[in-house]
């Protein structure tokens, strides 16, 4: 099935379904493993989510025919998991974002790519090193992935301009931020590609952007951090990279400078250390590309009895807990057990994570 044959109404639907109210990634995955289609899980959401005590609001077709205007009038394109021209190094993250927008060449998300990210307050030399690094990393056929920050972000987009980058939003496709760098996202769109998966009028707020560092590091074989406090974001990148199974890189630098302390302490923690584009390109020599996590699938299980739900509820605490073990406290069957969690997650009482985690809202 080419991207062309892709039904439009399921394209709709597909976005309806990941904006509704309480709908993340997991319950989306599970949702459209369990029902074949966005289309038929969409429309089973509202009972769902009655017998677990709360309907949630359902984005309307008009609301999202309205966001598909606004993307397309600025030249950007919906993408979808379900639909072939995915990228496929997201499709298969744990659990895949449901849908992207993409604005520029939606080609190069389906090509081998390294983050670099760092400090947005970052040194001249740390800024020269990653516009270098990307310069030198694009040379070997590699695109480059960022967040389109200022400093170390910048940086590579500017090393990676001719060669291929992709620009990481944690705001909508259409939200130039910061400001100073309008040029430099111009520049990126019409000759790299613009990614996120908020909507594309939507202004970045401070929750978005965990999201847009998951992005990035599943988009990329590697992720290298140059510049980094020990409380940044660049390290939560670094940490999502390694939990998807991606090589993790840090540029050591001064003890006098607390740009470096991240980045010694991610060295100290068992990241390798780059000093160049050789410690990338050996990183991920061995790479074979992106492949499914492997674990228990528990998508495909008839609704859970009403009585489950209040009993895996009660079992919950803010404290995550695996699937598995919430099963065996109640001697159910995992996939019913997570098919009452999905509920619970729908009417905003449980909040699912990745790896089968759960957790009262």
């Amino acid at each position: 099935m080419s991207a062309d044959d892709f039904p439009s109404a399921e394209r709709v639907a597909c976005l309806r379904l990941a904006r509704t109210e309480s709908v993340g990634p997991v319950a989306f995955q599970h949702l459209v493993g369990r029902y074949g289609t966005a289309t038929k899980a969409l429309a089973a959401v509202p009972e769902l989510a009655r017998r677990a005590g709360r309907a949630p609001a359902i984005y309307t077709a008009d609301q999202a025919e309205a966001e598909i205007a606004d993307g397309e009038a600025m030249g950007a394109r919906l993408l979808c998991v379900a639909e072939p021209d995915f990228p496929e190094a997201l499709r298969v993250l744990d659990p895949p974002p449901p849908v992207i927008w993409a604005l520029g060449d939606a080609s190069l998300l389906q090509q081998r790519a390294v983050a670099i990210v760092g400090a947005r307050v970052a040194s001249a030399a740390g800024c020269r090193f990653a516009r270098g690094l990307a310069s030198e990393l694009g040379a070997a056929r590699l695109v480059i992935a960022s967040g389109l920050a200022r400093g170390v972000d910048a940086a590579a987009h500017e090393g990676s301009l001719p060669t291929g980058t992709v620009a990481v939003l944690g705001g909508g496709v259409g939200d130039i931020y910061p400001p100073e760098n309008a040029g430099l996202y111009r520049q990126v769109a019409e000759r790299g590609c613009i990614v996120s998966e908020s909507a594309p009028q939507r202004r970045a707020q401070a929750k978005d952007f965990p999201r847009r560092n998951r992005l990035i590091s599943g988009l990329s074989l590697a992720v290298v951090v140059v510049e980094a406090e020990l409380r940044s974001g660049s390290l939560i990148t670094a940490r999502l990279a390694a939990e998807q199974g991606r090589e993790v890189l840090a540029v050591p630098g001064s003890p006098l400078d607390p740009r470096a302390r991240g980045c010694n302490d991610l060295i100290r923690q068992g990241a390798a250390l780059c000093e160049g584009a050789e410690d990338v390109l050996r990183a991920i020599e061995h790479s074979g590309g992106f492949h499914a996590p492997l674990g228990p699938d528990y998508t495909l299980d008839d609704d859970p009895p009403a009585e489950l739900l209040e009993r895996v509820y009660d079992l919950l605490s803010p404290t995550p807990v695996h699937v598995d073990e919430l099963a065996r406290l109640v001697g159910a069957p995992p996939g019913s057990v997570f098919a009452a969690l999905v509920e619970l997650s729908l009417a905003g009482r449980v909040e699912l994570t990745a790896g089968a985690m759960a957790a009262r809202a």
